[in-house]
């Protein structure tokens, strides 16, 4: 992650606290992430009530994991809001990864509005011998 993306990410977090709440624009889910021994695995977990399963999208890296989607707002005939405090809209949550994970191998459930990604530990090369490297003299 670069610096900017970041700063970008800190200053989404900001916007999170209840008192700037009505300032924000659109829907940010929270996200854990955490490491298991057995399985082996990253497992990221993501709160999106009131989010359709078929509208979420999910995309892994070696070290990276991309989760999107939209959280609509319900239709409701001759609606006049006196409160307005739940966030629709579209959103996009990208989260850098500690290890090399096997994406190819990576899972995913959403129940009662958490999505769960497992993301296997990508198995480390095995170490080779060490190598001996001729060392020239440049003339």
């Amino acid at each position: 992650m670069t610096r900017r993306e970041e700063i970008e990410e800190l200053f989404a977090e900001l916007w999170q606290v209840p008192r700037f709440a009505g300032s924000r624009h659109g829907f940010r889910p929270n996200v854990d992430c955490f490491h298991t021994d057995d399985p082996h695995a990253l497992t990221v977990i993501v709160e999106l009530p009131g989010v359709e399963p078929s509208s979420i999208r999910v995309a892994a890296g070696e070290r990276a994991l991309i989760i999107a989607g939209e959280r609509r707002r319900p239709h409701v005939a001759g609606r006049v809001y006196q409160q307005m405090e739940i966030e629709y809209g579209p959103f996009q949550r990208q989260i850098t990864l500690a290890e090399d994970v096997d994406p190819e191998q990576a899972t995913a459930t959403y129940e009662r509005g958490i999505l769960t990604v497992q993301l296997p530990i990508a198995p480390k090369p095995a170490l080779r011998e060490s190598v001996s490297i001729e060392v020239r003299v440049s003339r």
